[in-house]
């Protein structure tokens, strides 16, 4: 038919459609919502972002201040590190933190391993390591398994909220949103505010 276009998934594609819709199938999968005020971190970013780039060769970008922040909670609830098998809990003492990354070819999950030992400067160089090999094409399966925690920021799509689907057999993901200027009570006072909407 003229009017339809068919191309074969690649290989890859395939497994992580068949990971995701199998998620849906067999975790009982709860989203919760929250905002954040991205105040504080957006100072940082601006006082520093030069100084940093010029001294690592990477921008600081949000998605490592995310990660620091999801590990800090990992390990102040270690039961969201852990995975289910069979009647067992398996409780991870390392943090490999899965990252999504846009590709033409549609989004993938790259690990960043023991993140939990790596600084903010080796965080952004491995995520923008894994995200050029990601474009492309250059990711193994070795890069996009294993992984404890997951987080991914559908804010580069414009998105202000959404359901993100957990990477099995890992037991949780964070969903990080556009930052969008709002009004905001604080201390009895309005205030505009650069806020996100985390899932």
């Amino acid at each position: 038919d003229a009017r339809d276009r068919r191309v074969p998934m690649s290989t890859l594609r395939q497994k992580i459609a068949e990971r995701l819709v199998y998620a849906q199938h067999t975790a009982a999968i709860l989203t919760t919502f929250n905002e954040c005020d991205m105040t504080a971190v957006n100072e940082v970013r601006a006082k520093h972002k030069e100084a940093f780039k010029a001294k690592h060769g990477v921008s600081l970008g949000f998605m490592s201040f995310f990660v620091k922040a999801s590990i800090d909670a990992l390990k102040a609830i270690p039961s969201v590190n852990a995975e289910i098998e069979g009647d067992d809990m398996v409780f991870k003492k390392y943090y490999d933190i899965g990252v999504a990354v846009g590709t033409e070819q549609g989004l993938v999950v790259p690990i960043v391993r023991n993140a939990d030992q790596k600084s903010f400067s080796e965080i952004e160089a491995e995520i923008a390591s894994l995200g050029k090999k990601a474009r492309e094409g250059k990711l193994s399966m070795g890069d996009l398994s294993g992984g404890t925690f997951s987080v991914s920021n559908g804010g580069v799509y414009g998105s202000l909220l959404s359901t993100p689907i957990i990477n099995p057999p890992q037991s949780g993901i964070l969903g990080m949103h556009k930052t969008q200027e709002r009004p905001v009570a604080i201390d009895g006072k309005v205030e505009i505010r650069p806020m996100m909407y985390i899932a």
